[in-house]
Formats: C-alpha cells, sequence, structure tokens
C-alpha cells in the first residue's frame, strides 16, 4: 500500500526552524520526484519545494528560497525540509507529495495537479 507521511511540524516562533520528513513506503521510491506543498487557511494550496528522484535536482519557491533547503535519503525513503527563519506567513498544512519523475527534473512540477500521490500533511504555526 502506498503510503506517504509527513512529521516534524509544530508551533515555532518567528525566526525560528523547524524540519519535515516525508516518510514513503509502497513504492519504488528512487523512481519519484517528491515535493512540498502547504496550504494557509482561505488560500489554495502553493508549491514550496521539490527535489527530483535522484536528489540531484531542486527548485524552491521564490517566498522560501534561500531559507528552506530540501534533501531525499533514497536509503531511508524519505525526504527531508528544513526551514530556517521562520515567518508567521509560513504558517500553513504542509503536504507532501510524489510523482514518477526522471532523475535530474522536478522544476516544472509546481502545481498539485501534477502528482500523484499525497500524504495528510503536518501542520506548521509560526507565532510568538
Amino acid at each position: 500500500q502506498l503510503q506517504l507521511v509527513e512529521s516534524g511540524g509544530g508551533l515555532v516562533q518567528p525566526g525560528g526552524s523547524l524540519r519535515l520528513s516525508c516518510a514513503a513506503s509502497g513504492f519504488a521510491f528512487d523512481y519519484y520526484a517528491i515535493g512540498w506543498f502547504r496550504q494557509a487557511p482561505g488560500k489554495e494550496r502553493e508549491g514550496v519545494s521539490c527535489i527530483s528522484s535522484s536528489g540531484g535536482s531542486s527548485n524552491y519557491a521564490d517566498s522560501v528560497k534561500g531559507r528552506f533547503t530540501i534533501s531525499r535519503d533514497n536509503a531511508k525513503n524519505t525526504v527531508y525540509l528544513q526551514m530556517n527563519s521562520l515567518k508567521p506567513e509560513d504558517t500553513a498544512l504542509y503536504y507532501c507529495a510524489a510523482r514518477r519523475a526522471a532523475p535530474f527534473y522536478c522544476s516544472g512540477y509546481v502545481y498539485p495537479a501534477q502528482y500523484d500521490y499525497w500524504g495528510q500533511g503536518t501542520q506548521v504555526t509560526v507565532s510568538s
């Protein structure tokens, strides 16, 4: 059974850090690009970052560039999103998603509809 499980969310003060994890099971993880998306109340789901199946290529939304870092460990079937210098506007439910992709490409996969499998999300709240 294919499964994506996010973890690592929580409440953090502005300027703080969190590391999200996306643990995958039930499919050939090495062949899938992984994207992180987020959705704040009353807003559309937006792309945050993606990483290619090999881990050799990644992409970031302008709003998080320089603050967030995506990485993956294919031996552990896990993708990470390190989030630093968090801002209140980063508050959202964060999802990871998977789609089959070439080893070094993910930058064009920015829309939720381009992904086939989704986790249930982990809440990130940035507030003092």
